[in-house]
């Protein structure tokens, strides 16, 4: 057993390496602390252009992952081209297929806007070259020659009808005869049976003409079409020369608005706008506002979110869509440069995850509407589009083994992972680094500057997170919150300098605030509405600590665990696990006491006893084994009817050997069982019973220091059971004699007389 003294309970280091004396000092430059292998591993990942080299980066919540990974693929993407636009356009063959065009970037708005004129003085210079004087002089001209070519031919049929009396004009109704008196009027019927014949040749001979009329309009119209397309056309070829699939692209809209000249020929507020959308560039893309590679975060990472989508319009009870209503998602938008998304969030859409994971196989980023949607009436298939991106997926190493373990896929595509650390050693570069971490967010946000007692505050509660007094948190949320806090005091204060005191004003602060639920157990337990003894002596009964966890906020509740040990052959009965309130740790923990229990007392004959162990007015569930070693002294007590000191609480789990193991939140518990005697009056018998190997976490507030030091509060350390015993009971453990006997007057020589006289009776009762 060792009494923990004052210098160990918190770290006492000087600090003599911060040398300045305010953040003004400091000139430090943003980096990430503490995560050399983190940062060695994503700087790998994100270099390494191969495929599958994703990066997959895991660690706990406020550890700098996101942000640092953020800012490292900024820094990268500085270096990296801009990428291409993409633009989708009409497919003039298959117009369920749209096409896609890649353009370097910028273009792809001039090719947008070009294609906006072009169409708009179509509109205008359509209408109005066909309606000039000089279109339907041309026009005239083809039509008079039509109609010199059909009087000839009927001229030469009424040289023959001539002598029939009768002669043939051209009217709307076609070759009509006419007789040329009454007196020798004869039948239709007889002339045309007498000159049918000729007639019928006529007739062919005409038809034949305006064909040719008719195709000589066309011509004509096609030539004038061509001509004023052709001529606007031409700048906009020139502008994308370089550039095939833009060319062809334009060809063919010359050719179709030529084929189709027609549709521009109504007044500008009656054309049809849906025949004319085949003319409309959809800026898929557009990077023109870009200086180098994209950096995306997704936050909402859904199937449309990610991978785009296509819209539908209503049109009479059915569903339509075109090329101009696909709409890009952030895969798009990061194709080039770097996307990063939230593993939990993107898990969450099964299908965003899978329709991922194709990209990343394929390398190339399909549009299509998940299959619950694809009820449409009408649908396309847009043409698919290369993808050349490194994604950087933000979790937690649960969910990367999960993925790893039942994800075939997973670890083909994400092959790098960037594991970041919850802590980090107390070294003087880290805790310079640390203090730079301070001074920049000061210089960044406008804050009042920390002097060095400050400094060294924040140092010992980055500690305190850390949960050891030689290691320091790397989780700077936290860091972050007491530095705006801090300040914010110093600034009601009328301040100019932030202080130690504004820091643990802060702290104290933030306790207050999220402690409620712990201040409403504590007036519980004042007022025996939960009962828990701090004073006195009883058998078969201690005070165990437990850790509660309120939000983000952790504090200790102290329970009253108590055993009960009677005649019978059922070993340890676990009431929470019978009433289905325990987990699988601390079941597994009973099962080691019972373990301890045989190893120590049934050498020679079967171990016979009932014992029953509880939590008393535990209603919630419990789980963990740090109680472990309250419960087998508990047992002990019962067996032995030794009583426990009751102004002693205990932590620390025990393994069958009876040796204590460490455990978590040690000091959350201290200072939780230091609250609740100090609000009932210190009288220097109490104290708390910890593993030894916890003296290394010990970061204690000063009300604690101090009560230690003024002898009021007593702090054990111990190694093994036997040492805890002692402690308890103020009796010796015992050792064994060499017959296999416990020293009389010891509390193994009671229990071990205690169960053989349960073995005995139990033996009466066979």
């Amino acid at each position: 057993m060792y009494i923990v003294p004052v210098l160990e309970l918190t770290n006492n280091d000087e600090l003599s390496e911060l040398e300045f004396k305010t953040t003004d000092d400091i000139s430090a430059e943003i980096s990430l602390i503490g995560q050399e292998r983190a940062k060695k591993a994503l700087h790998f990942g994100l270099h390494l252009n191969q495929k599958g080299y994703n990066v997959f980066v895991c660690g706990v919540n406020g550890c700098g992952k996101s942000s640092y990974s953020t800012i490292l693929a900024k820094r990268l993407s500085k270096d990296m081209d801009v990428p291409s636009d993409w633009c989708y356009v009409y497919n003039f063959k298959k117009s369920y297929k749209p096409n896609v065009l890649r353009l370097k970037s910028g273009y792809g708005a001039i090719l947008k806007k070009e294609l906006e004129i072009l169409i708009n003085r179509l509109k205008i210079d359509v209408p109005k070259i066909f309606n000039s004087k000089e279109y339907e002089e041309r026009k005239n001209d083809i039509y008079n020659a039509h109609k010199i070519k059909i009087e000839e031919v009927v001229d030469k049929l009424n040289l023959n009808a001539i002598n029939y009396d009768f002669k043939f004009t051209m009217t709307e109704n076609g070759l009509t005869p006419m007789p040329l008196s009454l007196h020798h009027l004869r039948k239709i019927e007889d002339i045309s049976s007498q000159l049918n014949q000729e007639i019928q040749s006529t007739l062919r001979h005409i038809n034949v003409i305006e064909s040719q009329l008719v195709n000589r309009i066309k011509q004509l119209d096609g030539k004038v079409a061509f001509d004023l397309v052709d001529f606007h056309i031409k700048p906009v070829l020139q502008k994308f020369y370089h550039n095939n699939d833009v060319v062809n692209f334009l060809e063919e809209i010359e050719d179709d608005i030529v084929k189709n000249y027609k549709e521009f020929l109504c007044e500008s507020n009656s054309l049809n706008c849906e025949f004319l959308n085949r003319y409309v560039v959809n800026l898929f893309i557009d990077n023109s506002q870009l200086k180098s590679a994209p950096v995306i975060r997704e936050l909402n990472p859904t199937y449309s979110n990610l991978l785009g989508s296509i819209e539908y319009t209503g049109e009479i009870g059915a569903l339509r869509t075109d090329h101009t209503k696909i709409r890009a998602g952030s895969l798009h938008e990061s194709n080039g440069g770097f996307l990063i998304v939230n593993a939990k969030e993107l898990l969450e859409d099964k299908e965003a995850w899978q329709g991922l994971k194709r990209a990343l196989i394929s390398k190339k980023i399909t549009i299509e509407n998940p299959p619950h949607n694809f009820n449409m009436v009408e649908s396309i298939k847009p043409q698919p589009i290369d993808l050349n991106i490194k994604i950087i997926i933000i979790g937690d190493d649960e969910t990367y083994q999960s993925l790893n373990k039942y994800d075939d896929e997973f670890n083909k595509l994400f092959k790098i992972k960037a594991e970041f650390n919850s802590e980090m050693d107390r070294t003087t570069k880290n805790i310079i680094n640390l203090s730079g971490f301070v001074a920049n967010m000061c210089k960044q946000n406008k804050l009042l500057p920390f002097d060095k007692s400050a400094i060294k505050e924040i140092i010992n509660y980055s500690s305190r997170l850390a949960g050891a007094k030689n290691k320091l948190t790397c989780c700077f949320n936290d860091i972050q919150e007491a530095i705006f806090e801090s300040e914010a005091i110093s600034r009601f204060k009328s301040k100019k300098i932030v202080s130690l005191t504004e820091v643990q004003e802060a702290l104290v602060d933030k306790k207050n605030r999220e402690g409620r639920y712990e201040e409403i157990l504590n007036e519980l337990i004042i007022n025996d509405m939960l009962l828990i003894d701090t004073s006195g002596k009883k058998v078969g009964q201690i005070n165990g600590l437990s850790v509660v966890e309120s939000g983000k906020y952790l504090f200790a509740r102290p329970n009253k665990i108590t055993a009960s040990t009677f005649l019978g052959k059922e070993g340890i009965i676990n009431i929470e696990r019978e009433a289905d309130q325990s987990g699988s740790i601390y079941d597994k923990s009973v099962y080691i006491i019972t373990g301890y229990l045989g190893g120590k007392y049934a050498q020679k004959r079967p171990l016979s006893l009932n014992a029953s162990i509880t939590f008393e007015q535990s209603y919630d569930y419990i789980d963990g084994d740090s109680a472990s070693s309250a419960e087998l002294y508990a047992i002990l007590s019962s067996l032995s009817l030794v009583p426990i000191n009751q102004s002693i609480a205990v932590t620390g789990s025990v393994n069958q050997k009876g040796v204590i193991q460490p455990i978590g939140a040690v000091n959350e518990k201290i200072e939780g069982y230091f609250d609740l005697c100090d609000k009932r009056g210190l009288t220097g018998e109490e104290g708390v019973i910890i593993p030894k190997q916890n003296i290394n976490d010990l970061m204690l507030k000063k009300e604690v220091i101090e009560a230690v030091a003024k002898q009021m509060f007593t702090i054990y350390a111990i190694s093994t059971i036997d040492e805890g015993i002692e402690v308890l009971t103020g009796i010796k453990a015992g050792k064994i004699d060499k017959k296999g006997n416990y020293c009389p007057g010891t509390m193994h020589y009671f229990v071990q007389k205690k169960l053989e006289s349960y073995a005995l009776l139990n033996k009466d009762y066979e």
